[in-house]
């Protein structure tokens, strides 16, 4: 599974799906990366060994990347600008000039902080972008060799965390959320409610307007059945609770407009596990679906047979009756052809 570096909210939810995963004996792999965009490729790479990633939305499309399949959007995370200063900053132009942490080369965070920041005239030339993301960007802030930090992630991920608790750090606000979820449909308004994070500390102070963007699941179409079925399941079991940014049971869903959404798991969110997935282990449940499946097939081959079973057996009676009544007639014609002597007495 493809997930992103150290830090960051995919890495930390990785490790999540690892240790599910592990309760029916499958060993998850995590490949670190520098992010979604490398992800996405890693997935269409049939040599990578990559058959799941974290991806996020805006990235890529099946029309881009075809040949994989979502299981569903599993959460909404916000876009933190977390910066050191001593005077608030209330817009993105003050970034300029600035020194800006914005993620490694090839990462989804990156491309999205091109992309938003850009359009505030915060890029390449009016400041300096640096590839430091995840636990290496709050290293970063913490030695001064940034002044603000571009990153995705959920409250509770380790670096995201640290930021929010750091007394030194403060959260730009975007005010002009509203404006940029029009401007990017893909990008959707959030609120991050006073107090919300610690209420005896006052963090935040007050309620602070963000952005963000929807994380899904994609597989390969080639990944075993059973195995998207243990990652549903576990999906459920991670993403499911209510957080600051989400109710409960709004995640997952199978509302993903970029990729075509695997069959399975649309039957999943309709009707929930099979009976054999919820009540027996992996390994027992593959040999059941197996041995079903070779019934199921006899049965079908079998049906038709039974057709044949009644003039099956009146041939077989019809050719017995024939053998006996040949072997009558030999008996008969051989008392034709023997005289009967008279006897005296």
């Amino acid at each position: 599974m493809a997930t992103a570096f150290k830090g960051s909210s995919f890495e930390y939810y990785g490790r999540q799906y690892r240790e599910i995963l592990a309760r029916s004996n499958v060993e998850l792999e995590l490949r670190e990366t520098v992010g979604a965009v490398e992800n996405v490729k890693l997935l269409q790479d049939p040599k990578s060994g990559v058959q799941i990633a974290f991806v996020l939305g805006g990235v890529s499309d099946g029309k881009h990347a075809p040949g994989l399949l979502s299981l569903g959007t599993v959460y909404n995370n916000p876009y933190w600008i977390f910066y050191s200063s001593n005077e608030p900053f209330e817009r993105l132009s003050q970034l300029i000039g600035k020194r800006i942490a914005v993620g490694p080369v090839g990462s989804g965070t990156r491309a999205a902080a091109e992309q938003i920041l850009g359009k505030a005239g915060v890029n390449y030339e009016s400041a300096t972008l640096l590839p430091f993301g995840g636990l290496a960007a709050v290293e970063a802030m913490n030695d001064g060799k940034v002044d603000a930090v571009w990153i995705f992630g959920a409250p509770d991920s380790t670096a995201v965390h640290s930021f929010l608790h750091n007394p030194n750090v403060r959260i730009l606000s975007f005010q002009t959320a509203e404006a940029f979820t029009r401007i990017f449909p893909e990008l959707a308004r959030l609120v991050l409610p006073q107090g919300v994070v610690d209420i005896y500390q006052n963090i935040p102070p007050n309620d602070v307007p963000l952005i963000g963007s929807t994380t899904k699941v994609l597989v390969r179409s080639d990944l075993h059945p059973e195995i998207v079925q243990l990652l549903l399941q576990t999906m459920v079991e991670v993403h499911s609770g209510a957080n600051i940014f989400q109710r409960a049971g709004e995640f997952p869903n199978s509302t993903d407009v970029e990729y075509p959404v695997a069959p399975a798991a649309i039957d999943f969110y309709k009707s929930g596990p099979s009976f054999m997935q919820r009540h027996l282990p992996l390994w027992l449940s593959v040999h059941a679906q197996r041995a079903i499946a070779v019934l199921v097939t006899a049965i079908a081959l079998g049906l038709p047979m039974f057709r044949f079973l009644p003039m099956a057996y009146n041939w077989i009676t019809r050719r017995r009756l024939f053998y006996w009544y040949a072997q009558l007639k030999k008996l008969e014609a051989s008392f034709d052809a023997s005289p009967v002597k008279p006897t005296f007495g």
